[in-house]
């Protein structure tokens, strides 16, 4: 199984900028995308960004050149950097890990609040 921890969220005025981080562990081999997912309240869950094995990188068209995903395979570890924060970003964080392995399935972090005041 893989374990996901995340950190990194928190409180920001507009126009600020947050760094998320996501560490995989457990049986990690097989882990190909890793990707960001927020949810805000009232509304469903939507795909920030990924980053897969080839470090070929997808982005929500909102979030373009504003935040950057990158991945440190030697750690495990997914970043998203969240730049010019809007306050209509505020949600919940989630990471996302797609193993591949005899199947295809997704794994989950516990959610960071990410709170852009205005």
């Amino acid at each position: 199984q893989v374990q996901l921890v995340e950190s990194g969220g928190g409180l920001v005025q507009t126009g600020g900028s947050l760094r998320l981080s996501c560490a995989a562990s457990g049986s990690i081999f097989g882990i190909n995308r890793m990707g960001w997912y927020r949810q805000a309240p009232g509304k469903q869950r939507e795909l920030v960004a990924f980053i897969d094995s080839g470090r070929s990188t997808y982005y929500t068209d909102s979030v373009k050149g504003r935040f950057t995903i990158s991945r440190d395979n030697a750690k495990n570890t997914v970043y998203l950097q969240m730049n010019s924060l809007k306050p209509e970003e505020t949600a919940v964080y989630y990471c996302n890990v797609r193993v591949a392995v005899v199947a295809e399935y997704d794994v989950w972090g516990q959610g960071t609040q990410v709170t852009v005041s205005s």
